[in-house]
């Protein structure tokens, strides 16, 4: 799950423009490509243009973007195209590496050591658009409290910064993705992920969501969405936007922020 971890009015504009992605102050985004910026993860692959770096001229390339926050507090654009050959991390073994690249397993779990020789749990998934393998702080992956007005239990949310698939009572199975422009996958369509934030709860609605890692869905079973689905879609509704920018479809309701 990745709530709003950016505002729209904060976006490097003047950099997406270079690359062709806005023009006289206004984004050439797509709502799905502009919510995967704002909540931290990756967009799809897009065709950028007329790139510099290092006196290199690039007229077009495919790649994808994401935002990033530096030291300065301020917000850099980052570019990640499509690698000829894939960069295995140091704490990867061969075999390893090869059961992300072939999709044998969606994640791996793995732990490292940080500078300072503390232990941090990283989850690792390869991305075969752009050949790159994606390491996340299992820490900072932000588990949701509610999914489809159900709560989920610890033992939910540690398995859902694991990578792990989590089920609830309506039969809504979803999982954590690095990879996917969603941030998640589930074997619905559509479900409301909601968070506790400053004593109120702040939703995100998901829909189009692409299918569980390998797995095929029913289309019918997929469509249909379970009644808690639609009561946190009331909830949503009945609610002003916690962000204002309707695209992003992120509210919050009981003494939350407003």
């Amino acid at each position: 799950m990745n709530l709003l971890n950016f505002k729209e009015e904060d976006l490097p504009i003047k950099d997406l423009e270079t690359i062709g992605l806005a023009a006289g102050g206004q984004l050439l985004l797509n709502v799905d490509d502009l919510k995967a910026l704002l909540s931290g993860s990756r967009t799809s692959l897009l065709e950028l243009h007329d790139l510099e770096a290092e006196n290199i001229k690039i007229k077009s390339l495919n790649a994808k973007i994401s935002l990033q926050p530096n030291e300065a507090g301020k917000i850099d654009l980052i570019i990640h195209p499509i690698y000829r050959r894939a960069v295995t991390p140091d704490f990867l073994d061969d075999n390893e590496a090869q059961q992300l690249q072939k999709g044998e397993v969606a994640s791996l779990l793995k732990t490292t050591l940080d500078n300072h020789g503390n232990k941090k749990e990283m989850l690792i998934e390869y991305d075969p658009e752009t050949k790159e393998y994606i390491v996340s702080d299992t820490e900072k992956i932000l588990a949701p409290d509610m999914v489809n007005n159900e709560f989920l239990t610890q033992a939910q949310k540690e398995n859902y910064r694991k990578g792990k698939e989590v089920q609830i009572a309506d039969g809504t199975k979803f999982a954590y993705s690095g990879v996917d422009h969603h941030g998640i996958r589930a074997n619905k369509l559509a479900l409301i992920a909601s968070i506790m934030i400053d004593g109120g709860l702040s939703y995100m609605v998901y829909k189009g969501l692409n299918a569980l890692f390998n797995q095929k869905r029913d289309q019918i079973a997929a469509e249909k969405l379970s009644p808690g689905y639609h009561n946190a879609m009331k909830d949503v509704e009945n609610q002003r936007p916690f962000v204002p920018n309707q695209a992003t479809r992120s509210y919050t309701r009981s003494g939350g922020t407003r």
